[in-house]
């Protein structure tokens, strides 16, 4: 059986109430539209995604999207029913089996939806996940209660919906009215639509706390894990001083194969341990001629990208900066900020200081700068 998922991502958000489509917005250090897709893919049976956008920013999902099995986007029209026309009309070609209808705005799947959703399909032309409805319902007008409405029977539907593609796309190429979801037009049809159990955690980011009630799911499911990282540079002439990505005005600069930032080099290897993904050698080998006076910075890129890319975040990072010069209070804010804008973080989660060794060592000679760092990341176990 071919099944192939519709991720409507075409939507512009308006009562959530941000400049960016709520899809495109981060949640938990990854795209709610990627975290939509993810979810998907993590159920049996999906062999695919096509994403279905508003014109003009396939590049953006496309890139959003980048190492998931998707096909390449399709621009949306006016309405969702456009848009999931739009998509059906796409994959006319390829005619799949099965067609699910998956809200981008939904980044939760709950496990055994789309297992329900194929297994009523080999009896029925459509299904969908649904709630049934608990709270006490009100008709209202002008903020006034007009009337109660009696709940049973009444369920919240949800997605991903699923249908045999085939009616599906009939249905929509007869609509002769707009609708809120496509189970609607197969009713509209005539044809049947099987309810299968919806879950609460199946949470449409409608709202910002929406988006804060699904990030404090997420995190509930993630579990620390901390990683520790140490460098040393020496001072030598002729080189700027380079420290947390900042340049510090100093007659000495630290000598190395990169730009020797011996405070970013740390917590690269604090985020790499936290991975447990060696050290930024492995990553970086200074034997390379690429590495040569390169910017630290985009080491500590590649490190906030692994995160992402783990599916975690990063819930602190703290870097000690050991010399006896030069003065680092008087630019520890800037480093913070720095780390923070290369890290994809609040400033908050970024911690940067520095100790003497009284003037004994060779950092209290003044020979060079060593740092420690610690960062403690959240990921899935």
């Amino acid at each position: 059986m071919h099944v192939i998922a519709l991720l409507m991502a075409a939507g512009r958000g308006s009562r959530f109430g941000a400049g960016t489509p709520k899809q495109y917005l981060p949640l938990a250090g990854r795209a709610v539209l990627r975290r939509a897709a993810e979810a998907l893919l993590a159920e049996p049976g999906v062999d695919a995604i096509l994403p279905v956008c508003a014109p003009g920013e396939a590049a953006t999902v496309a890139a959003l999207l980048d190492g998931l099995p998707v096909l390449p986007p399709v621009a949306g029209g006016r309405t969702r029913q456009d848009s999931v026309r739009a998509g059906l009309e796409a994959l006319a070609g390829a005619s799949p089996d099965i067609v699910l209808v998956h809200d981008a705005a939904r980044p939760m799947v709950p496990r055994g939806t789309v297992a329900a959703l194929l297994a009523a399909l080999e009896t029925h032309p459509g299904a969908i996940p649904a709630q049934p409805v608990t709270d006490t319902l009100k008709r209202a007008e002008d903020g006034m209660i007009r009337a109660t409405v009696a709940r049973a029977g009444l369920f919240r539907a949800q997605t991903p919906q699923g249908f045999r593609f085939a009616p599906l796309l009939a249905a929509h190429r007869a609509a002769a009215a707009e609708v809120t979801d496509d189970a609607a037009l197969l009713e509209a049809a005539g044809l049947a639509v099987a309810l299968v159990p919806g879950s609460e955690s199946n949470v449409k980011i409608t709202h910002p706390e929406d988006l804060i009630r699904v990030e404090a799911a997420l995190g509930a499911a993630l579990l620390p894990r901390m990683g520790t990282g140490f460098d040393v540079h020496r001072l030598v002439e002729g080189r700027p001083l380079i420290l947390c990505g900042v340049t510090i005005p100093f007659p000495l600069g630290l000598s190395g194969h990169s730009d020797a930032d011996v405070g970013i080099h740390a917590l690269c290897d604090a985020i790499y341990g936290a991975l447990a993904e060696g050290d930024i050698g492995r990553h970086f080998p200074p034997s390379e001629a690429t590495w040569k006076d390169a910017d630290s910075a985009r080491f500590l890129r590649h490190a906030a990208a692994r995160i992402a890319a783990r599916g975690g975040r990063l819930a602190h990072a703290d870097v000690t900066l050991i010399c006896e010069r030069p003065k680092i209070a008087p630019h520890a804010e800037a480093m913070r900020a720095r780390l923070a804008e290369l890290l994809d973080a609040p400033i908050g989660r970024v911690s940067v200081k520095a100790t003497t060794t009284e003037r004994l060592g060779f950092t209290g000679r003044g020979e060079g700068i060593a740092a420690q760092a610690a960062a403690t990341l959240l990921l899935p176990d």
